[in-house]
């Protein structure tokens, strides 16, 4: 076990000299103190989100309204401004724009002017088929360049991008776009995973029948054209996909992309929407959340700028699909004129450490990943090798136990690690870390610029040092615009503003320190309650993944108000390992002695895999919910799931 807290990790003074963020107070006037700063931005949050306008020089026509007016949820920004988010992305014009490896051995690298080129086809082609302002545009892709082409063009237009991975169910992508009613649909016809190729030529045909509203979809041939050794544009579809889908006409990418057209921007209000993001819709009908162009251009400028110090110099990884909010702040790179990397494939093929050799051939400055991925690189004995460009780790997607920062630290010596926590609610980081502070073992360093975090206990009282709900108190301009189809705005409000009117509820546990670093627990709706003590389940997870036995866990406090319940462990084990006697003894008196003996389980169950999310968040709600007696076919939608043949091993 590693202390939490135990320094990792302390900025020297050339790399505090050389922070964006450093520069950015020094032209502020404003000393060096973060925690300051942080309170001033939250305080004057119309000088500050300003402040980052000026700062990054957006494109665009800042108006003469109000900064910010109204209260949450009612929230206007910029009042009177226009912006393109493409128009902002696209401002470079020299060097390499974009990197995109394949599991398979594939690359492909786009200039900045070739990029501008691609994006100014599909624009035409789009305009061909239709699509204009406030159209919405839905893609069935993978982290390829396509996707990230065919997003920038059509912001460009003032449409509405949407998207979801090809490993997603049809129910599942049906549930997404259907709300939406897209006119374009953007579709492989298949992709490649874990060595294996999947063939979604009949899951696409299955989706444009399931949507009226299409006038054409648009046929990427990826696994075609990688049969072929080609790159994607260059390959038309098959014959078979050539004929008239249900709903409009059917081209191919190339013919997309066929004829020449001007690079313009439709600038739009701060609050036009940029792009639909979704809930993970495992317990109900995915909530389709709007972004403006406005709120993300900002929000990412800030957030890559200063909190992963990311500039013109830096090549910056996140492993990601489209059907992550990860992949919408990955693109982002392109604002603060930074290359990302796109990478489709498994984290862990030929090898658990095939991200880690991705980043050290690529040149990869900041990495990111999932915290799974970094403990998994624990466990397996993985040693990152080479990685001399490297200066920036990132985690994110649940918590990062103590073990995991240490284990890079070990392994990356001078590397900081980073811990971020936000949402696709806000498609950024509520807290996170910068180059200005040190990093400690399983410690988020500060609360982000812009984001007033605070902790609340149960009677809505800000609380430091105790684990508390994870609340915003003041606006920020990522927020979402509206949730689409919710004209009133009640689904909106009944998701963040129900417990607290006028105040955003995350859902996450947090302990916020006297000096403002924070640390999360888990969801709030999960959290164990015995006798009492309220835990949330990663301090749990720390304590039983330890163990080299166990591959993954997932435990569920049955208790309901006023009543007790059994706390069950559920476990994967390693390969070649049992669940004898001696691994329970020794699990419960881990527990009983680092937790408390509150927290020792009453049962320990063996099954074949812990239920999870497509975007790899651990199902422990609708799990909680079968073991009291929701069917399963009720608790959870099984093709917003990675896994849910799984799910039928949790029963009561």
């Amino acid at each position: 076990m590693v202390a939490e807290g135990e320094l990792l990790w302390e900025p020297g003074e050339e790399v505090i000299e050389s922070a964006r963020l450093t520069h950015y107070l020094r032209w502020l006037g404003r000393s060096g103190d973060y925690e300051d700063a942080w309170r001033w931005s939250v305080d004057q949050p119309a000088e500050f989100w300003t402040s980052i306008w000026d700062y990054f020089d957006v494109i665009g026509d800042r108006g003469d309204g109000p900064v910010v007016s109204g209260k949450m949820p009612d929230v206007t920004w910029f009042a009177g401004s226009s912006l393109n988010y493409a128009e902002n992305a696209l401002r470079r014009t020299e060097g390499t724009a974009l990197i995109f490896v394949s599991e398979d051995g594939g690359r492909q690298e786009l200039t900045w002017a070739e990029l501008r080129e691609e994006v100014a086809r599909v624009r035409a082609g789009l305009v061909r088929l239709g699509v204009g302002r406030g159209d919405r545009v839905a893609a069935y892709l993978p982290n390829i360049p396509q996707a990230l082409i065919a997003c920038l063009a059509t912001a460009s237009l003032g449409a509405i991008w949407s998207a979801g991975s090809p490993d997603f169910g049809v129910p599942s992508i049906v549930d997404r776009f259907r709300q939406i009613e897209p006119k374009v649909l953007i579709a492989v016809d298949g992709y490649l995973y874990n060595g294996k190729r999947y063939d979604r030529s009949g899951a696409v045909d299955e989706i444009a029948a399931e949507l009226p509203s299409l006038r054409a979809t648009v046929w990427i041939p990826y696994l075609a054209a990688a049969a072929e050794g080609r790159a994607p544009q260059q390959a038309e579809p098959a014959p078979t996909h050539t004929g008239e889908l249900p709903h409009g006409e059917v081209i191919g990418w190339e013919g997309l992309r066929a004829e020449k057209g001007p690079l313009e921007f439709e600038r739009v209000p701060f609050g036009h929407p940029l792009w639909i993001l979704y809930s993970s819709g495992t317990t109900g009908l995915p909530k389709p959340i709007v972004h403006g162009h406005g709120g993300v251009v900002l929000e990412h400028l800030k957030s890559l700028a200063f909190h992963q110090d990311l500039d013109e110099r830096d090549v910056f990884f996140w492993y990601t699909t489209t059907g992550w909010m990860m992949w919408n702040y990955l693109i982002g790179a392109l604002l603060v004129g930074a290359t990302p990397v796109l990478y489709d494939g498994s984290a862990a093929y030929p090898s658990p450490a095939a991200l880690w050799r991705i980043a050290d051939s690529e040149d990869v400055t900041y990495f990111g990943v999932g915290a799974p991925y970094i403990m998994a690189s624990l466990k397996a004995g993985v040693r990152p090798e080479g990685l001399d460009k490297l200066r920036g780790v990132g985690s994110t997607g649940s918590p990062l136990p103590p073990e995991g920062f240490a284990w890079l630290s070990a392994e990356l010596p001078g590397v900081p690690l980073g811990s971020f926590s936000g949402g696709t609610d806000v498609c950024t980081g509520f807290v996170g870390a910068t180059m200005l502070h040190p990093i400690r073992a399983g410690i988020i360093p500060c609360r982000s610029l812009g984001a007033k975090v605070e902790s609340y206990d149960p009677l809505g009282r800000p609380v430091v040092g105790e684990v508390g709900e994870l609340v915003v108190t003041a606006p920020m301009p990522s927020m979402p615009v509206m949730f689409w189809n919710d004209p009133g705005g009640e689904r909106y409000t009944e998701s963040y503003f129900d417990v607290y009117p006028g105040v955003w509820r995350h859902g996450d546990w947090i302990k916020i320190n006297e000096d403002g670093s924070c640390v999360i627990y888990g969801r709030s709706d999960s959290t164990l309650n015995r006798g009492g003590v309220r835990m949330g389940t990663s301090e749990f997870y720390r304590v039983v993944e330890r163990f080299e036995e166990i591959a993954d866990s997932l435990v569920i406090d049955t208790g309901q108000l006023g009543q007790e319940g059994r706390l069950l462990l559920y476990v994967t084990l390693a390969e070649g390992a049992s669940l004898g006697e001696p691994l329970e003894r020794a699990l419960r008196d881990a527990l009983r002695k680092e937790l408390s003996p509150r927290h020792v389980p009453n049962e320990i169950h063996v099954v074949p895999g812990i239920p999870r999310t497509l975007s790899g968040k651990k199902l422990e709600v609708p799990v909680r919910k079968i073991l009291l007696g929701t069917p399963v076919e009720q608790a959870a939608n099984p093709d917003a799931m990675a896994n849910p043949e799984v799910l039928r091993h949790f029963t009561p």
